[in-house]
This record gives structure tokens, sequence and C-alpha cells, in this order.
């Protein structure tokens, strides 16, 4: 399915292809010969355990990676920690309101239940820019 969607991308498109956790087939294909990969944890060590395996799978596949932190503010500093050492830019943080998961569960995107957001991945989407053209793959 993923191959079937991918081409039918254009080259001069802005393309999201938004994919399950994890490094499964599937989502090495949904990564693979993309601009790009923002990977998107949270701050536990089952975060940090995926997060490792996916930077590594972005890593020997050659794509250029950023992370946000979603709900930032549980968990423990592990996540951040091994960014850091190893170079990984956290790009967004988001942090943990019972507000946001509410809005989720009733089906409302985030950017309506809380219009600042709408900035914020405008900020996000310039950063990626930024960071896929100043990209260095640590082997």
């Amino acid at each position: 399915m993923v191959k079937a969607v991918k081409k039918r991308i254009r080259k001069d498109w802005t393309v999201i292809i938004d994919s399950s956790p994890g490094t499964s087939c599937p989502v090495v294909e949904a990564v693979k010969d993309t601009d790009f990969c923002l990977l998107v944890t949270e701050p536990t060590p089952f975060g940090l355990n995926d997060l490792i395996l996916a930077v590594e799978m972005c890593r020997k596949i050659k794509v250029p990676l950023g992370v946000i932190i979603n709900r930032e503010d549980i968990g423990d500093k592990g996540v951040e920690e091994y960014c850091k050492k190893d170079d990984i830019p956290v790009l967004m943080r988001i942090p943990f309101d019972r507000k946001i998961a509410y809005g989720y569960s009733r089906g409302i995107p985030l950017v309506e239940e809380f219009p600042e957001y709408k900035e914020k991945f405008k900020e996000l989407f310039d950063k990626i820019r930024k960071e896929k053209n100043e990209v260095v793959f640590k082997e």
C-alpha cells in the first residue's frame, strides 16, 4: 500500500506520510527515499527505546530526522539527554494537557481546539526545511 501511494507523489509536492510507530516493514517503506522523517515520542523509557530504534533505522537508510516530544512534562529526561548526546534536533515540544487529550478524543484537531498551534506547526515546517538542508549523517 505504501509503495503504491508513494508512486503517485510528484516531486514538486509537499507530502506528509503518517505511519505507525516503530520500525516495521511498512514504516521503513514509508520513510525510505523521503526528504525528512519527523519522529514523535514521549519522554518515557518505552518512548526512548522506540526512538532509539527509529533513529537507527533513519540513519541506516540515510534519511534526515528530527524529533517532537509529545507530553513533554511527563516521564523523565532520557529522551532529551539522548537527543542532545546524539545531535538529534528536538524541533517541537507539546506539553501534557488534558484539554488536548479531550479534544483529540472527540475528533477535534489540535489546531482547531488551540489556534496558537497553527503558528507552531508553521514554525516546525520551517525548522524541517532548515534541518533537511543542513543534515550531516552519523554512522
